[in-house]
């Protein structure tokens, strides 16, 4: 791997938990973070054996990702907007379309880009003490890393809207009630729920998984059938070796061996 200067990257039991080290300053997502990121989810992930999901969170109980490093784009023109912007965009659908389970557990304040790298995650476990919102307008702005589309994916046209144009700050259980986390847990308690998920989903077969993943991709991807997708990878499945196991242990009311196969 990398030598990490803004992420923390530790490996137990086959899920590597991902902590955004820049503590004193909420997390914030800059440039070398970014960079960080992409050489993670580009290379270095596919280097750990036997990965069976992984956990990202901040460092400190005050943020997961408190929005991105302001003082780095600060007199941009439009071009470099735009060169920045997608950068984000390429990060966030790499993470997206990870064969892995990839759970967000956020700890503190989850705003802008931090909001955003969340909804680019599989799933979301939020402590109580979470906020969320997309506050870039208050810097005349709008999200820059997808927020725009995957707000609306995960809680929909009308609440998106809403939250995109005032900019207002959200809690844990009311995110839980529009669908934009999965759980709401103790303060501390949401590495824990992370890793629980994992697990369960690592007893699944993995090429399986892999497939359910690319298969939610391909319904928001422009031009793509997920439909035909679906077809396409339901018989890629039918011919692995973990799909015999796993009929075969139905039959034969036994537990799954599933080797990847």
């Amino acid at each position: 791997m990398m030598e990490y200067q803004n992420i923390i990257v530790t490996v137990t039991n086959g899920i590597a938990l991902l902590t955004m080290n820049r503590e004193k300053a909420l997390n914030a997502l800059n440039r070398q973070t970014i960079s960080e990121l992409i050489a993670f989810f580009e290379t270095d992930a596919y280097k750990i054996e036997g990965l069976k999901g992984v956990i990202l969170t901040g460092a400190g109980e005050k943020a997961f990702v408190a929005g991105a490093d302001i003082t780095e784009f600060q007199g941009f023109s439009a071009q470099e907007g735009k060169m920045l912007a997608q950068r984000g965009h390429d990060l966030f659908f790499t993470i997206e379309r990870f064969p892995k389970p990839v759970v967000a557990a956020l700890n503190g304040f989850t705003l802008g880009a931090g909001c955003e790298l969340a909804m680019a995650c599989h799933l979301r476990i939020a402590g109580e003490k979470a906020k969320f919102g997309q506050p870039e307008v208050n810097l005349g702005l709008i999200p820059g890393y997808g927020g725009t589309q995957r707000l609306i994916q995960c809680i929909g046209k009308t609440k998106a809207f809403e939250l995109l144009m005032t900019a207002d700050m959200i809690g844990a259980e009311e995110a839980l009630r529009l669908g934009l986390v999965n759980y709401v847990v103790p303060a501390g308690n949401e590495i824990e729920k992370a890793t629980e998920l994992i697990e369960k989903i690592a007893t699944k077969a993995p090429y399986a998984i892999a497939k359910i993943i690319q298969s939610v991709a391909a319904y928001y991807e422009d031009g793509v059938d997920g439909f035909a997708k679906e077809v396409e990878f339901f018989g890629d499945c039918c011919g692995t070796s973990d799909f015999r196991e796993g009929a075969a242990a139905f039959v034969e009311k036994r537990k799954a061996n599933f080797t990847g196969a």
